[in-house]
């Protein structure tokens, strides 16, 4: 269910909660070999959860998933390291953890700007009391 008054910040929620997600996979499969850091654009993945249709959307969970797709139609990237390892590993830790810290600052201050708009839509519900 979509609020027009909430704006952006509701799929901007939804996007961020996506990339934390894609962050900590990468963060766990730091000794994996062969593994490749992965990470989505935000602001391609913003703007396809603008739009009502996405190319490669599934419309269930038993359609098989696009290579490089999000589920929810995001286009996934491969991270290019500064400094290749001998195992393949695409993973370097300290990109990932200040990804992960921006994210989650990002993604608190779309919680706290979605906070501030729900209370003053119940203030205005409630008649101003």
């Amino acid at each position: 269910m979509e609020f027009p008054s909430l704006g952006q910040h509701e799929q901007a929620l939804k996007v961020r909660a996506l990339r934390n997600r894609v962050l900590t996979s990468n963060i766990a499969n730091a000794d994996t070999p062969n593994y490749k850091a992965r990470d989505i654009d935000f602001r391609d993945a913003l703007n396809s959860a603008r739009q009502e249709t996405v190319s490669l959307k599934r419309t269930s969970e038993l359609h098989q998933q696009a290579w490089g797709t999000t589920k929810d139609g995001a286009a996934m990237m491969y991270r290019i390291p500064t400094q290749s390892t001998l195992d393949g590993n695409t993973v370097e830790m300290d990109v990932e953890q200040a990804a992960f810290a921006e994210n989650a600052l990002q993604y608190r201050a779309s919680l706290a700007f979605l906070d501030g708009r729900i209370r003053s839509l119940k203030y205005a519900l409630k008649g101003g009391d």
